[in-house]
């Protein structure tokens, strides 16, 4: 299964009334639980089955579903990984947390649980960003990006991180101890009882914002797709013939070109996939 497949199965099954159809069902509570549901539904194409038959296929198609402390929060079998983001309004930013962006996910990583290590035999994947937008109980928006085309490389957060955790633990007169955080400071108070967190909070500005050159929202529109995929990857993929052939005058696939989040002087070839009802 792979981002093709994803796509094919959101024109087949464009559910956007997602709280109410995953309640209904008993599988989430929330309207971000809901959002995860109907992300896995879509690459594991597990619409319309039992409780059974789903938990087998969602095995069959994922080696690791996570959990919301670490990311990210799937991997496919021998594919990409995918992070699913809900966000409530049109504009807002996606709150990454204590978890920098990621332009590719690698199996040395300290962010993510040793499940998610251990799940496959593996060093590095591509990653998929899900973002979605729910008005209330109903998804309205829906992108998928990926990272290397999103994010800048590793180094660049890292470099960020490093500095300021360096900076903060050489102030001097104050008492530091080893975290994996920004700092934690020891011993504030004369009875050496408090001490302090010090955590990054990294944020990245949502998709549509991103790309608003080559793509804008239809907001009388029920719900909007957009899918980019650069065309590196989209080569990779052996089912783009049954995509191309969905084309309609919902479904739409053309040609673009993206800045490269490492360098924006140099443009990328990718396709633009938009949906819409």
């Amino acid at each position: 299964m792979n981002i093709i497949d994803a796509i094919i199965n959101l024109v087949n099954n464009p559910i956007t009334e997602l709280v109410q159809y995953y309640q209904g069902k008993n599988r989430a509570n929330q309207s971000g639980d809901s959002l995860e549901e109907y992300i896995k539904d879509l690459f594991a194409n597990t619409f319309n089955m039992s409780e059974t038959e789903r938990i087998q296929k969602l095995s069959e198609t994922f080696s690791y579903l996570g959990n919301n402390s670490n990311p990210p929060d799937a991997m496919l079998k021998n594919g990409d990984a995918i992070e699913v983001k809900k966000i409530e309004n049109n504009h807002s930013a996606l709150a990454l947390n204590s978890s920098y962006p990621k332009a590719k996910l690698f199996s040395h990583s300290t962010m993510i649980s040793n499940a998610c290590r251990q799940a496959e035999n593996w060093k590095e994947k591509d990653i998929i960003y899900s973002v979605g937008i729910i008005d209330g109980r109903n998804l309205k928006h829906l992108c998928m990006v990926y990272g290397i085309d999103y994010c800048a490389d590793e180094e660049c957060y890292l470099r960020i991180k490093s500095t300021i955790k360096n900076g903060v633990e050489s102030i001097p007169n104050v008492e530091f101890s080893e975290t994996k955080e920004l700092g934690r400071v020891n011993k504030v108070d004369p009875l050496g009882i408090t001490y302090l967190r010090v955590r990054g909070m990294w944020g990245i500005e949502n998709p549509w914002t991103v790309f608003s050159a080559i793509y804008q929202r239809d907001f009388y529109r029920t719900f909007n797709f957009m899918a980019i995929i650069n065309d590196e990857k989209w080569n990779s993929f052996d089912n783009i013939q049954e995509l191309l052939d969905l084309q309609d005058d919902k479904l739409s696939i053309i040609d673009v070109k993206i800045q490269n989040p490492n360098n924006p002087a140099q443009l990328k070839n990718a396709k633009l996939v938009t949906y819409y009802i």
